[in-house]
């Protein structure tokens, strides 16, 4: 049976082209969005006149950027309202540790990090807002995935799993048997797992028993972490969990698993 690839519609190479933008290059020019993107030049200049009219890409000096109407659009997600409703919190959890707090979501076997507060000064890490890291690699991943059916994640992982550095967990046993501590009670951790010199725990929030999403602190590999620092990030969860449950009951149309 003789099967034809369908050649990719004009939809699929616009998103194309708005996903070559990225956090270390948020102004691109013609030539360096056509090379990200994989697109002929003539292609990316049809696609930037059409998403210009459109708002979702604006002129910047020689270049171009993601435009505004984009922002607007996606804070209009469920996703959008838990930051909002994380921030007070994920704030009060930064000036107490000292250390960076990250809020994530999980997509398939992914999350994607929602906000980010960090100090000054600090070494950079992967995981800036709108990320996406493999789940097994990170802790706020972990605390998530720990509330997935285990029986069932076991066959669907990818086996090897991803590696981003020598400490990463490969093994999908392994990484099953640590996600049944953390769903028994432990707090989800990881040690220079997404990043050489960054380790991070993490505990996630729970809604109607799904993990909706999780928070995070991480901090510099060497460096002891205040006992109690498990303790603040599960009552910080715990707390923006009720808050969610509270406004579910005036909204609940926008719950199911995934927020």
């Amino acid at each position: 049976m003789l099967i034809v690839e369908t050649p990719p519609s004009i939809l699929s190479k616009a998103f194309d082209l708005l996903r070559a933008f990225n956090t270390h290059e948020r102004v691109m020019t013609l030539s360096e969005l056509s090379e990200a993107s994989g697109l002929p030049k003539s292609t990316v200049h049809r696609l930037l006149a059409r998403l210009i009219e459109l708002g979702a890409i604006e002129h910047h000096g020689g270049g171009y950027r993601i435009g505004i109407e984009l922002f607007q659009l996606g804070s209009t997600t469920p996703a959008g309202a838990m930051r909002d409703l994380a921030m007070p919190h994920m704030a009060a959890l930064h000036r107490w540790t000292g250390h960076t707090v990250h809020l994530g979501v999980l997509r398939q076997f992914d999350v994607v990090y929602l906000e980010k507060m960090a100090r000054n000064g600090r070494p950079s890490d992967p995981s800036g807002v709108g990320a996406r890291l493999p789940a097994c690699c990170t802790a706020v991943g972990k605390a998530m995935l720990a509330h997935e059916s285990l029986d069932d994640l076991k066959h669907f992982l990818p086996a090897p799993l991803p590696t981003l550095t020598p400490h990463t967990i490969t093994g999908v046993d392994r990484l099953i048997a640590e996600l049944r501590l953390i769903r028994q009670g432990d707090l989800a951790r990881e040690h220079q797992e997404a990043r050489l010199g960054l380790a991070c725990v993490a505990s996630p929030i729970v809604v109607r028993g799904f993990a909706v999403g999780a928070l995070s602190v991480a901090y510099p590999a060497d460096a002891e972490l205040d006992p109690r620092t498990g303790t603040a990030v599960r009552d910080t969860t715990a707390q923006l969990a009720s808050e969610i449950t509270q406004r579910l009951s005036e909204h609940g149309d926008w719950f199911p698993h995934e927020v």
